[in-house]
């Protein structure tokens, strides 16, 4: 792909930082190479940046913000280029977590992103069709692991999940990586704001079979809903359609193990790996 092509086809702020990135490095008469010596990075890795080949990383943004000396305006672009790190069907969603509340996920088939292990989350997209490019895999689940600030957000955020025992026995990754994930449950109930529970297998009949979402409440108390499927979401506002799914959220929690209990129950399943 030719080096238009590549810009053209560039998230937008991504697009823009590659510009004012030329536009102040031209401007202090530096060239690639010389602004990658003053951060540290070769001048290989500057060019593909300001042709928008790889999108920079936030180490990247503040080596390249203090070299060039840049006031704040290269930083100042680290949180739109982190939003643009998630597919586009994610971004509205990921803006509203991360400010939310309260979060209450219902999760059936694999383990909530928020609660996944970099080598669990890795191991997940890896299972894509068609799969990603490298660079690409690695830049989704960085993204994902910057979705865990929301744990140590002030003011605190308060989290719930309910996971169904199927995704708790799935080996993604295998049995190393299944044993280190369950663990990482039991460290993050652990925590005041986060809520784990688990719907076993032994419960046939329960209000969540129609599927995973997500309930959020947004700063303003307003209650919203999220449901995905395929790289395809809905975001629901609308109190007439939020509030069937808020209801039906409280009734699978009713019918999942209690929180100690369920974690009783992940400690007897890494037993078993």
């Amino acid at each position: 792909m030719s080096q238009p092509k590549k810009k053209d086809s560039a998230p937008p702020t991504m697009q823009y930082f590659a510009a004012v990135l030329r536009i102040l490095r031209e401007h202090a008469g530096l060239t690639q190479e010389q602004l990658g010596e003053l951060m540290h990075y070769t001048g290989s890795a500057v060019s593909a940046v300001e042709t928008c080949a790889k999108p920079p990383t936030d180490d990247f943004v503040e080596a390249a913000e203090k070299a060039l000396d840049a006031g704040g305006l290269l930083r100042s672009a680290i949180g739109f280029l982190r939003l643009e790190r998630y597919p586009e069907y994610f971004q509205g969603f990921v803006q509203l977590e991360q400010e939310a509340l309260s979060v209450s996920s219902y999760c059936t088939q694999v383990i909530d992103g928020l609660l996944q292990t970099e080598e669990y989350a890795r191991a997940l997209l890896r299972c894509n069709y068609p799969p990603f490019e490298e660079g690409k895999l690695e830049q989704l689940v960085g993204a994902r692991m910057d979705r865990k600030a929301l744990f140590d957000r002030k003011p605190m955020a308060l989290t719930h999940t309910v996971l169904e025992e199927a995704a708790l026995r799935r080996m993604i990754g295998g049995s190393e990586i299944m044993r280190a994930q369950l663990h990482h449950l039991i460290e993050c109930a652990e925590r005041p704001n986060v809520t784990i529970q688990v719907m076993p297998l032994s419960r046939a009949e329960h209000a969540g079979l129609r599927g995973s979402f997500t309930i959020l409440e947004a700063p303003d108390q307003t209650t919203l809903a999220y449901l995905e499927s395929h790289d395809e979401s809905i975001l629901v506002s609308k109190p007439h359609k939020v509030n069937p799914l808020a209801r039906r959220y409280a009734m699978i929690r009713s019918q999942a193990l209690g929180p100690e209990e369920s974690v009783s129950f992940i400690e007897q399943l890494m037993g078993e790996l």
